[in-house]
């Protein structure tokens, strides 16, 4: 019988099954690094790097989840020097968006 226990912590949901812990990042964790990424898209940073400057800690597990949403999604590119942030907005979301009302 498998057993499946979820805990909620501030930053993270960990999910406990057949003594294996996966962690799993809390929006504002996902969004914290997204940022980071975005302030420091000029070189790329090694993950050990990421880990040290971020503003709060993350579990490594956690950081290299959110790593992985952010490739499949196309905002970074990981390379032999690392992690980079290679995502801009496209210009006609921009320029659609200079003359609205935001309610």
């Amino acid at each position: 019988m498998v057993t499946q226990t979820l805990q909620f912590k501030e930053t993270e949901m960990i999910k406990k099954e057949d003594n294996q812990t996966k962690r799993y990042p809390n929006l504002n964790t996902v969004l914290m690094v997204e940022d980071f990424l975005k302030d420091h898209r000029e070189l790329p940073m090694k993950i050990s790097d990421i880990k040290k400057q971020l503003p709060k800690q993350i579990m490594h597990q956690t950081l290299q989840i959110i790593l992985e949403y952010l490739w499949k999604s196309g905002k970074i590119i990981y390379g032999p020097r690392g992690v980079q942030w290679i995502y801009s907005e496209p210009h006609h979301l921009r320029k659609m968006f200079e003359d609205t009302l935001e309610v």
